[in-house]
């Protein structure tokens, strides 16, 4: 497809919103010379390069001889020079540096990006102004520089654009082509670093082969038969291109290498991302290849408009009317397979033009209708000098008088003068768009972002899916409709995806893999008690407090919050067990009681009895203040409680064996023992383990008492509602004062097992205690071990077994003599068994 450039070359003697049709035509000495104007119009000149290549070549069949070079229309530099040069000299006669008339004089020069380059080497001595509709060529010299205008965009816009394509789809994982030129050199320098800060990974990078029109075709193919390879052993879905126009011409031969070589046909599912220079360019015998490569393709691209009366203005073209256009012929022949005749050479040219066929309908891979990118940079380049001409006009005038209309005034003007100018210039064109530069001669403009859809026709339509808005912050350059994208057949309007290893879904984090980049990683499952919420995370994280991983550890719940509880069937289970006990130690104590005047229990100190009976009843009662949601109060009574009348429990066993053993004492002639005996002997021991206790518990309140909490580290899907110890020394201080009583009371009992006594009341104290001692042993590993309410439950679980424990080995053999066998509970008895 030829630009709107090789169709017209405009020149306006005014600013209008149509295009003039020269008429008059003036022979061109060169070739490569193509000439549209009146004789005193001001000329825009145009150097453009474009690749043709005739059959033979093509089919391979033959070496294209000699005499038919002059066919190729290949700009080289020396072509660029020559055409440069020509521009500044007179009409018909190359004389470098000098021009005899001042009329058809070049006012500013509009190129392509590829002659560009050669072009400001002589033009910019002369500070021609030059615009260049492709992207920016590298200038060595600044005041090279300084004499162009710029109809691209900024290049940087461009790749921060592709960045954030990248980046708002998630492709971390691509291919990069670039040509082999210093702009491409450019290119991969500033993407390689960016991209690689921003997360995205390159599979591959390479270098298009450079395009060769000599001899050594097999070179040529060989390399791009290694670049061809590079793409099909790649793992990454998304290859990013940076090339000319020429570039797609080979790039189209990739799906047909497959015909002449042992290699399978170019991968499905490859996504272009296409730099904005690049337009769709083809060969003429590459009219019938499927276009199917570049369905799903993404490129960046000029922002054009439709121009009112353009595609009119293309119909219109006529290669027989218009003899002096060689491009046009050429095109044409090219275009619809005929040939003019050529009454020289004589020789069947096959089909004949009749140059009243109709571009129309030409497939869109042959020749666009619509204005591309490049065209509509080329009219707003027209029109650009067309506006700074008219701004220079008034500029004079105010200065000088009217002669002539202005005209002549221009017509003297010196090149340099239209910079100012056309830095300036601002207007609205045609397409209601408006058209400025900013200061270093850069057209203030964005990029389209454009979908390729393909059809089995060889046609193909460009829709535009969003934009890169140059005049926003640069992480909101890029704006996209997804939705609107037709993606590859093969995804089958999926979402692709380019990733060098799949996504670590949530609940897995990444471990980065030795030797390979780092957007090559493996999954591992979070560590117990950490999450990742999100795909691809670097690290799991910690819940908070009073919150759990899910059983995927991808999010994190509440926890719940437990204690033991009335309705649970362990806290009802002990509840019972303790309310049984206190019923049961309350009948115990109601049968003493009743039988308070019987020896059995006259002999064992009554008031002792009745003292640990109550306490023991009231141990079992006060179990269930563990039991039921913890309050201030509660925490409080709880361990209190229990150490008081625990305490007071023990105290009483201690003082009973005690006096047991001065009693027998007290037997022998002479014993001191006498005196001690007595009530007295038995309240002072009671009172003063039980104050040195209750001494305990008031330090402990006092400094650091208990107090309900929220236990959220002991169970790792629960928040255990509990009572604090508080000080856990003064808690320990508590069990273990208790447990010195009740050791001390073990070894006492211990040292009267033998003695005499018809109800072996010692033995059974020493076993009680022993029960006690062993019950309390167990406990504090167990506490220490288990977790949450259950807890509460040992520590309820202990109380009940240690005061069952007292309360069976003391008193149940009593009451079965008080109740079952009353014959042996008489004065006789107790003197027979003392004896």
């Amino acid at each position: 497809m030829l630009p709107f450039i090789a169709l017209v070359l405009v020149v306006l003697p005014e600013v209008v919103c149509y295009t003039h049709i020269a008429k008059c035509a003036i022979g061109n000495p060169f070739p490569i010379q193509h000439k549209y104007y009146h004789s005193g119009d001001f000329l825009i000149g145009a150097i453009i390069s474009q690749l043709y290549m005739f059959s033979n070549l093509i089919m391979f069949k033959r070496h294209p001889p000699e005499e038919l070079v002059g066919e190729f229309i290949y700009f080289l530099a020396r072509w660029i020079y020559l055409a440069s040069m020509e521009l500044l000299s007179t009409h018909d006669k190359l004389i470098p540096n000098y021009k005899c008339d001042i009329q058809n004089k070049a006012v500013s020069v509009i190129a392509g990006p590829n002659p560009c380059y050669f072009m400001a080497a002589v033009l910019s001595i002369y500070k021609i102004p030059q615009f260049l509709y492709g992207s920016a060529p590298v200038l060595n010299d600044n005041i090279q520089a300084t004499f162009f205008h710029h109809m691209f965009p900024n290049k940087d816009k461009e790749v921060l654009g592709i960045l954030q394509l990248l980046l708002h789809f998630k492709w971390t994982w691509i291919g990069l082509l670039y040509i082999s030129s210093e702009s491409g050199e450019m290119f991969a320098q500033s993407v390689l670093p960016m991209f690689t800060h921003e997360g995205i990974c390159f599979d591959f990078i390479a270098v298009l082969p450079k395009e060769k029109i000599s001899a050594d075709l097999n070179e040529m193919i060989a390399d791009w038969l290694r670049t061809y390879r590079i793409i099909m052993e790649s793992t990454a879905n998304v290859i990013l291109l940076h090339g000319e126009n020429q570039i797609m011409i080979f790039l189209r031969m990739f799906p047909m290498v497959s015909v002449f070589e042992d290699i399978s046909d170019l991968r499905n599912g490859i996504i272009w991302i296409m730099t904005a220079q690049m337009e769709f360019t083809s060969l003429p015998f590459q009219r019938t290849w499927s276009t199917d490569f570049l369905r799903g393709a993404i490129s960046l691209a000029v922002p054009s408009r439709d121009v009112l009366g353009f595609q009119k203005f293309i119909q219109m073209r006529n290669p027989v009317s218009e003899k002096e256009d060689g491009f046009m012929r050429i095109f044409w022949e090219q275009a619809f397979e005929c040939s003019f005749p050529k009454p020289i050479l004589n020789e069947d040219g096959g089909k004949t033009c009749s140059g009243e066929e109709r571009l129309e309908t030409l497939p869109g891979s042959v020749f666009e209708m619509s204005m591309t990118g490049q065209s509509y940079s080329v009219y707003n380049a027209v029109y650009a000098v067309a506006h700074a001409l008219q701004a220079m006009l008034s500029s004079k005038l105010k200065h000088r008088g009217m002669t002539d209309g202005g005209k002549g005034m221009l017509l003297d003007l010196q090149f340099w003068q239209l910079h100012h100018f056309l830095r300036g210039v601002s207007f609205n064109n045609c397409a209601e768009e408006k058209i400025s530069f900013d200061q270093n001669g850069q057209i203030e403009a964005g990029f389209d972002i454009i979908n390729w859809v393909t059809f089995s026709n060889q046609s193909f339509l460009r829709v535009k899916v969003g934009k890169v808005d140059s005049k926003v912050p640069p992480d909101e350059l890029l704006t996209i409709s997804a939705d609107d994208i037709t993606w590859p057949s093969v995804y089958n309007q999926k979402y692709p995806l380019s990733l060098c290893t799949e996504n670590c879904r949530a609940g897995y984090s990444k471990v980065k893999v030795e030797g390979k980049p780092f957007c090559c990683y493996e999954c591992i499952p979070c560590p117990e008690g950490k999450i990742s919420n999100q795909t691809d995370m670097d690290d799991c994280i910690q819940c908070p407090e009073d919150q759990h991983p899910s059983n995927g550890q991808n999010l994190c719940i509440p926890k719940a919050i437990i204690f033991l509880s009335f309705e649970e069937p362990l806290g009802i289970c002990l509840a019972t067990i303790a309310v049984s006990f206190a019923f049961i130690t309350a009948l115990v104590l109601g049968i003493f009681i009743k039988h308070r005047t019987t020896p059995i229990v006259r002999a064992n100190n009554p008031n002792l009895t009745y003292i640990l009976l109550t306490s023991l009843l009231l141990s079992f009662l006060y179990a269930l203040l563990f039991i039921g949601q913890p309050s201030k109060i509660l925490c409080l009574f709880q361990q209190v409680a229990f150490a008081l009348m625990f305490s007071l429990a023990v105290s009483c066993i201690l003082s009973k064996t005690t006096i047991v053993i001065l009693a027998f004492m007290a037997t022998k002639p002479g014993s001191w023992t006498r005196k001690w005996l007595g009530k007295q002997l038995a309240i002072s021991i009671v009172l003063s383990c039980s104050l040195v206790q209750a001494a305990i518990c008031i330090l402990w309140l006092a400094t650091s008492p208990p107090f309900p909490d929220f236990n959220t580290h002991s169970m790792p899907g629960e928040i255990v509602l509990e009572c604090n110890e508080g000080s856990s020394v003064l808690f320990y201080s508590v069990l273990g004062f208790m447990g010195t009583l009740a050791l001390i009371s073990f070894r006492v009992a211990f040292l009267a097992r033998r003695l005499p006594d018809s109800f072996n009341e010692a033995k059974f104290i020493t076993f009680s205690t022993l029960v006690f001692c062993s019950v309390w042993l167990c406990f504090i590993p167990t506490y220490l071990s288990i977790k949450g309410k259950y807890m509460v439950a040992v520590e309820i679980f202990s109380i009940l077994a240690s005061g069952g424990s007292l309360l069976a080995c003391i008193f149940f053999p009593k009451c079965f003599i008080i109740i079952l066998r009353p014959e042996l509970n008489k004065k006789g008895q107790l003197i027979r068994g003392q004896n």
